[in-house]
């Protein structure tokens, strides 16, 4: 009987291809980052700072550019903290309990994705502008959505609430709930055994959701596009300013408001791999979602 060891047998390579393909398709990879990621963010950069520093410090100075600064945080401040809870809860939900409605919910979650920003934005206006289904009444009350900031905020909470829960969901899943069956067994309470228990265990997690959906509703440009009216200085967030600036031929001052948006997404970046760094084993179920 002939005995066979990995010696006279070797173990099979993963991949069959010669170094030149696998050359190759490296070399492609990088050309492909550096045309569609690096190169742009080279010339965003290049383009607000071609005048100078001074120039590009004084278009932070204007007031439109500091009131669509403040509006975009105070959106993000308002989105964020709102989508957070909703993911913890619907995470909870999901990955805790069985009930009916459950698989309709899990898609409810995802449909942002799949809805252009544009159409969601128009949904809104469809409801709550002058013309739509709650618009007179809200008009007579003098409450105004549409074209103010909560039609903002309603917005981009739309399109940004799918980020935490996406990320919790299945980190709760893999968990189980073995850690908080044995919190109440030794008497803490429902609220108690969260505090303790369930929330330590997907803080990374929770940080990294919250880290996506908050560069995404500073980001956010096709739905508050819709809803805001474009009012310089009142409903223009970054993304809009910037648009308002170079189509009025601004150049620089359109980089330099588009260079914070890129700054934003490299510390996104930064934040993010070192998250997986640091949690990549419970991250990567969630990673590709």
């Amino acid at each position: 009987m002939v005995e066979f060891t990995a010696a006279t047998h070797p173990p099979r390579p993963v991949t069959t291809e010669t170094a030149p393909v696998r050359m190759l398709l490296i070399a492609v990879g990088i050309l492909f980052l550096a045309v569609f990621l690096i190169l742009p963010v080279i010339v965003v950069f290049s383009e607000a700072l071609r005048k100078g520093w001074s120039i590009y410090f004084a278009t932070f100075a204007d007031a439109d550019a500091q009131a669509a600064i403040r509006l975009t945080l105070l959106v993000a401040a308002i989105a964020v903290p709102l989508n957070t809870v909703f993911g913890i809860a619907a995470s909870w939900a999901i990955a805790k309990f069985e009930f009916l409605g459950k698989s309709m919910l899990i898609t409810l979650i995802d449909l942002p994705f799949s809805i252009s920003p544009v159409i969601s934005g128009l949904i809104y206006v469809l409801l709550f502008g002058a013309q739509g289904y709650f618009g007179p009444w809200l008009t007579a009350h003098g409450v105004h959505i549409i074209f103010a900031l909560p039609g903002i905020v309603l917005a981009t909470v739309f399109v940004t609430f799918p980020f935490v829960a996406r990320q919790l969901i299945p980190l709760m899943q893999e968990q189980g709930s073995t850690d908080e069956e044995a919190a109440l067994t030794l008497g803490a309470s429902a609220f108690r055994a969260f505090l303790t228990t369930t929330l330590p265990n997907i803080s990374w997690g929770l940080l990294y959701g919250v880290l996506l959906c908050n560069a995404r509703a500073m980001g956010e440009f096709g739905a508050v596009s819709v809803v805001s009216g474009h009012i310089s200085g009142l409903t223009n967030t970054i993304p809009l300013q910037v648009e308002l600036l170079y189509n009025g031929y601004n150049f620089v001052a359109a980089f330099a408001m588009a260079s914070l948006l890129t700054l934003l997404a490299l510390v996104t970046l930064v934040a993010k791999t070192l998250l997986e760094m640091r949690y990549g084993e419970s991250l990567a179920p969630a990673v590709g979602l």
